[in-house]
Protein backbone atom coordinates (compact mmCIF):
# COMPACT_ATOMS: atom_id res chain seq x y z
CA UNK A 1 0.00 0.00 0.00
CA UNK A 2 1.46 3.23 -0.93
CA UNK A 3 1.72 5.81 1.71
CA UNK A 4 1.66 9.71 0.91
CA UNK A 5 2.54 12.73 3.22
CA UNK A 6 -0.25 14.67 4.48
CA UNK A 7 -0.68 17.37 7.15
CA UNK A 8 -3.70 18.16 9.01
CA UNK A 9 -4.27 20.94 11.10
CA UNK A 10 -7.36 21.63 13.72
CA UNK A 11 -8.59 24.10 15.44
CA UNK A 12 -9.86 23.62 19.52
CA UNK A 13 -12.38 25.25 21.22
CA UNK A 14 -10.94 27.49 23.81
CA UNK A 15 -12.74 26.28 26.51
CA UNK A 16 -11.32 23.39 27.06
CA UNK A 17 -8.86 22.73 30.48
CA UNK A 18 -5.55 21.68 29.08
CA UNK A 19 -5.81 18.23 29.85
CA UNK A 20 -8.95 18.12 27.73
CA UNK A 21 -7.10 19.74 24.66
CA UNK A 22 -4.06 16.83 25.37
CA UNK A 23 -6.46 14.05 25.75
CA UNK A 24 -8.56 15.60 22.14
CA UNK A 25 -5.24 15.58 20.47
CA UNK A 26 -3.81 12.07 21.90
CA UNK A 27 -6.97 10.66 20.08
CA UNK A 28 -6.49 11.91 16.78
CA UNK A 29 -2.84 10.92 16.92
CA UNK A 30 -3.98 7.05 17.77
CA UNK A 31 -6.43 7.63 14.69
CA UNK A 32 -3.28 8.30 12.76
CA UNK A 33 -1.15 5.47 13.93
CA UNK A 34 -4.18 2.81 14.14
CA UNK A 35 -4.36 3.14 10.31
CA UNK A 36 -1.75 2.48 9.56
CA UNK A 37 -0.11 6.22 10.08
CA UNK A 38 3.09 7.31 10.69
CA UNK A 39 3.27 10.65 12.70
CA UNK A 40 6.36 12.58 11.20
CA UNK A 41 5.87 16.32 13.17
CA UNK A 42 3.29 17.43 15.91
CA UNK A 43 3.38 20.93 16.60
CA UNK A 44 1.28 23.04 19.58
CA UNK A 45 0.79 26.87 18.32
CA UNK A 46 -0.84 27.25 21.32
CA UNK A 47 -4.28 29.89 21.83
CA UNK A 48 -4.33 31.97 18.64
CA UNK A 49 -6.81 34.82 17.92
CA UNK A 50 -9.20 34.32 15.01
CA UNK A 51 -9.15 37.31 12.47
CA UNK A 52 -12.86 36.59 12.58
CA UNK A 53 -15.32 34.87 15.30
CA UNK A 54 -15.73 30.84 14.63
CA UNK A 55 -18.87 29.68 16.10
CA UNK A 56 -19.36 32.80 18.83
CA UNK A 57 -15.41 32.71 20.12
CA UNK A 58 -12.42 34.65 18.60
CA UNK A 59 -9.63 32.26 19.56
CA UNK A 60 -8.64 28.67 19.50
CA UNK A 61 -6.00 26.40 19.96
CA UNK A 62 -4.23 25.50 16.79
CA UNK A 63 -2.58 21.69 16.69
CA UNK A 64 -0.74 20.60 13.29
CA UNK A 65 -0.18 16.94 12.24
CA UNK A 66 2.36 16.02 9.71
CA UNK A 67 2.36 12.33 8.72
CA UNK A 68 2.45 9.56 6.25
CA UNK A 69 -0.69 7.67 5.70
CA UNK A 70 -2.41 5.42 3.51
CA UNK A 71 -5.44 7.43 1.39
CA UNK A 72 -7.98 5.64 3.05
CA UNK A 73 -6.74 7.66 6.04
CA UNK A 74 -8.52 11.34 5.02
CA UNK A 75 -11.87 10.57 5.13
CA UNK A 76 -11.61 8.93 8.16
CA UNK A 77 -10.03 11.40 9.95
CA UNK A 78 -12.34 14.32 8.61
CA UNK A 79 -15.09 12.18 9.74
CA UNK A 80 -13.87 12.13 13.20
CA UNK A 81 -13.34 15.90 12.86
CA UNK A 82 -16.99 16.34 12.02
CA UNK A 83 -18.28 14.38 14.67
CA UNK A 84 -15.99 15.89 17.43
CA UNK A 85 -17.35 18.99 18.85
CA UNK A 86 -14.46 20.60 20.38
CA UNK A 87 -13.10 20.92 16.82
CA UNK A 88 -14.03 24.42 15.44
CA UNK A 89 -12.15 23.81 12.25
CA UNK A 90 -9.80 21.48 10.76
CA UNK A 91 -8.33 21.07 7.11
CA UNK A 92 -6.22 17.89 5.69
CA UNK A 93 -4.34 18.52 2.91
CA UNK A 94 -1.77 16.33 0.61
CA UNK A 95 2.06 17.21 0.35
CA UNK A 96 3.71 17.22 -2.64
CA UNK A 97 7.57 16.56 -3.13
CA UNK A 98 8.62 20.02 -2.58
CA UNK A 99 6.43 20.39 0.27
CA UNK A 100 7.92 17.71 2.38
CA UNK A 101 11.58 19.36 1.85
CA UNK A 102 10.17 22.64 2.88
CA UNK A 103 8.64 21.32 6.32
CA UNK A 104 12.20 19.40 6.41
CA UNK A 105 13.97 22.97 5.99
CA UNK A 106 11.38 24.91 8.17
CA UNK A 107 11.82 21.91 11.15
CA UNK A 108 15.85 22.33 10.75
CA UNK A 109 15.39 26.06 11.44
CA UNK A 110 16.40 27.14 8.05
CA UNK A 111 13.78 29.97 7.78
CA UNK A 112 14.53 31.90 11.36
CA UNK A 113 15.01 35.47 10.56
CA UNK A 114 17.43 34.96 13.97
CA UNK A 115 19.40 33.01 12.42
CA UNK A 116 20.33 34.35 8.94
CA UNK A 117 20.81 37.59 11.23
CA UNK A 118 23.68 35.59 13.03
CA UNK A 119 24.94 34.19 9.75
CA UNK A 120 25.35 37.94 8.28
CA UNK A 121 27.17 39.47 11.29
CA UNK A 122 29.79 36.92 11.52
Amino acid sequence: MKLKNYESVIIITPVLSEKQIQEAVSTYRQLITEHEGKIIHEENWGLTKFAYPIAKKSTGFYHIFEFEAPATIVEKLELAYRRDEQILRYITIALDKHAVVYNERRRKGAFNKTNENKEVAK
